[in-house]
């Protein structure tokens, strides 16, 4: 019976180089999962275009009003009377509060600025006008 040398039992070796590979390629998969994550649940519009736009996207209301004057908050229809109250409410509860304005580019300005003074009137005094930062053709 011929017994086996201690040498030439290989000693277990952690192999460093596929675990780096793999945590770099976890990091690429979660890097570019969390950009498809920031989605807004919003009606599609054509919103104006503006060279100076900035993007923000910590916002806790997104109404929509779309060339028919209908208001939507994020994708849900709602009457100007209860969107108002909504937000109202909203604005006592946290004092934080912001709204994001997304109106169509082909809607009659004055919609837009009658919906704008009932916001004041309610109240709500951070409010912000959407719109596009690239030109779309």
């Amino acid at each position: 019976m011929r017994l086996r040398d201690r040498r030439s039992f290989m000693k277990p070796e952690v192999m460093i180089i596929p675990m780096i590979d793999i945590m770099f390629f976890l990091l690429v998969f979660f890097m570019l999962t969390t950009l498809y994550m920031v989605d807004l649940k919003t009606m599609p519009i054509n919103l104006p275009t503006a060279k100076q736009a900035e993007a923000q996207v910590s916002t806790t209301f997104l109404v929509t009003m779309q060339k028919d004057g209908s208001l939507w908050l994020e994708d849900h229809p709602f009457s100007e009377k209860e969107l108002l109250l909504k937000a109202q409410a909203e604005n006592t509860r946290n004092p934080k509060f912001s709204l994001v304005f997304r109106a169509d580019k082909d809607i009659d300005y004055g919609k837009v600025v009658a919906f704008l003074d009932h916001l004041k009137a309610a109240g709500i005094s951070r409010f912000g006008l959407a719109a596009d930062t690239e030109v779309k053709k």
